[in-house]
């Protein structure tokens, strides 16, 4: 068990995300593979290929959490200027990686040019990650992860480089779906609530055509809390009339 917790945030890079052209599903993924790990993503940023937003994003947050993972920029076009721009961060100069340089010869040999030759050069002292899809490595700098935009290959970047970071303390979380309106058991939720501070509970009321009602997340590390705490919120619906579906990691005697 972590005697601290462990945070991180997340930096979405990519003009074409902030455009609406390309759907982000990195940070759900990103987000979900830590919360296994008990890492707590406390921040998530989208910003654009800029230079002096890339540099700002990543200072900040280094020094705010444990960990930071961007994705997006680290191809081989005119707009891919996130290792520069991370090189500019910390202040070194960017280098030809030799380990990263060999492994993309090896890669594209006879296809070799200047711009696949770009994707060698990363900030002085980086350490390599890899790439099990298409070979080609990013890197990470102290506690700054650097990962793909693509979500096939930043998932294997993530693989690869999660065994290196610490375990937190796990988060447990419960849920709870029923029809109950929010605004009908929302005095009952606030009491457990207060009741149960260890506990984190989430309010989420869904509605369309065929249903409505609310989702109820119930998050702690304390299991004995979580347990309590989600018994009581289970007898709140059922004295409402409503019998939920549940999804609980943390079970209870019900």
């Amino acid at each position: 068990m972590s005697e601290k917790i462990i945070t991180a945030a997340i930096v979405i890079i990519g003009d074409e995300i902030l455009s609406g052209n390309t759907p982000d599903t990195n940070t759900s993924h990103i987000a979900k593979t830590l919360a296994q790990k008990g890492i707590d993503v406390l921040e998530v940023r989208f910003i654009q290929d800029e230079e002096s937003a890339i540099i700002f994003a990543v200072n900040e947050l280094r020094a705010k959490y444990t960990y930071v993972l961007t994705t997006g920029g680290i191809g081989a076009t005119h707009d891919d200027i996130t290792a520069a721009s991370i090189a500019k961060a910390f202040k070194v100069p960017l280098v030809k990686n030799p380990k990263a340089y060999a492994i993309i010869k090896n890669r594209y040999k006879e296809r070799l040019n200047a711009h696949y030759r770009s994707m060698a050069f990363m900030p002085e002292g980086a350490s390599l990650i890899a790439n099990s899809l298409s070979d080609v490595p990013s890197f990470y700098i102290n506690n700054v992860y650097v990962l793909a935009g693509m979500p096939s290959v930043m998932r294997v970047m993530l693989d690869d480089i999660l065994p290196t970071l610490k375990s937190g303390e796990k988060v447990y979380t419960n849920d709870l779906t029923s029809k109950a309106q929010e605004y009908v058991i929302a005095e009952s939720l606030s009491n457990i609530q207060a009741e149960f501070p260890k506990v984190s509970i989430g309010s989420y009321p869904f509605y369309d055509q065929h249903s409505k009602g609310t989702t109820l997340v119930l998050k702690s590390r304390d299991t004995d809390a979580l347990k309590l705490a989600t018994q009581k919120t289970l007898d709140m619906l059922r004295m409402h009339k409503h019998e939920p579906l549940v999804n609980f990691e943390i079970d209870i005697e019900r």
